[in-house]
């Protein structure tokens, strides 16, 4: 009952926004106006049960040197919510230097393209089969000044929930693999995919680059592991990514949150910690 009530999760959100005017409207009075508004909010909040399994065995969804941000390495969840898959989701992308961009106060949003990460390949963490493509929605300025992430964080927040998981995860490839879980990539660029629904993708196969669309600030690749191909009903599950090359000193101060919480998942990079993963074999990218 759980799982079907947060697949309709966009629709109790979209529904709570209508019953306000409507209760005004309609002159529904107390205290079914409360009603009217109580439940479609009550059950938006609810999620799908949360993971017991062990960390999943996978490839790093990169190559070469790249940071962890809200990691699950730092605190779970993740990203603060459990709510479509998130619960040990993880942000990459490349480690800050010298030209790295402040926040500042103006209202022009830094381009894509000026940012190293943008373009950068993806490829698949496990062999399986791709299940959904979104590859046409348009790359957006970053998010790179105070005024900017303040709208990021309240009207266009919003605004990307009611859209519903297409909207958050902007560009995005999910595949199902053999063992019946499902990787998400999301944040990816804009005409990008170089795979197609129905497709076999191997271990390591480039699928996309990464991009700035959906709910980001800058361009960086959104991660994350479930038990099925639908967000809204899917349990996000831990990852484990056994190949990377991690120095604990290597840090970048532009993301440091201080010492893990005891949620943390104690096997994965936390928030901040640089990483290399190295180009295996019989892979390109």
């Amino acid at each position: 009952m759980r799982r079907w009530i947060a697949r309709w999760q966009t629709w109790w959100a979209r529904l709570f926004v209508l019953a306000i005017p409507a209760g005004v409207v309609l002159h529904i009075p107390s205290p079914w106006d409360l009603v009217l508004i109580g439940v479609p909010f009550v059950l938006f909040l609810v999620r799908p049960p949360v993971s017991t399994r062990p960390p999943v065995e996978l490839a790093a969804p990169v190559r070469g040197r790249w940071v962890a941000i809200n990691s699950p390495g730092s605190a779970v969840p993740s990203h603060g919510t459990t709510a479509y898959g998130q619960m040990y989701a993880v942000d990459l992308l490349h480690p800050s230097d010298r030209t790295a961009p402040s926040i500042g106060w103006g209202v022009r949003a830094r381009r894509p393209e000026a940012y190293p990460t943008f373009g950068e390949p993806v490829v698949a963490m496990m062999s399986g089969t791709v299940v959904r493509v979104q590859d046409s929605r348009r790359d957006h300025g970053a998010r790179d000044t105070w005024p900017l992430l303040i709208f990021m964080m309240t009207l266009e927040g919003f605004l990307r929930e009611l859209v519903g998981p297409s909207g958050l995860l902007g560009n995005h490839v999910l595949v199902e693999h053999d063992d019946g879980t499902c990787a998400a990539y999301a944040h990816l660029r804009r005409g990008s995919a170089t795979v197609r629904v129905g497709q076999r993708l191997g271990e390591g196969e480039q699928l996309a680059q990464v991009g700035n669309t959906g709910n980001t600030s800058e361009p960086h690749l959104h991660v994350q592991l479930m038990d099925r191909a639908h967000p809204s009903a899917a349990t996000g599950l831990p990852m484990h990514w056994p190949d990377l090359v991690v120095d604990p000193g290597d840090r970048d101060p532009r993301w440091g949150t201080g010492e893990p919480r005891p949620s943390a998942q104690r096997d994965f990079p936390a928030t901040g910690q640089i990483f290399r993963v190295p180009t295996r074999a019989g892979h390109s990218t």
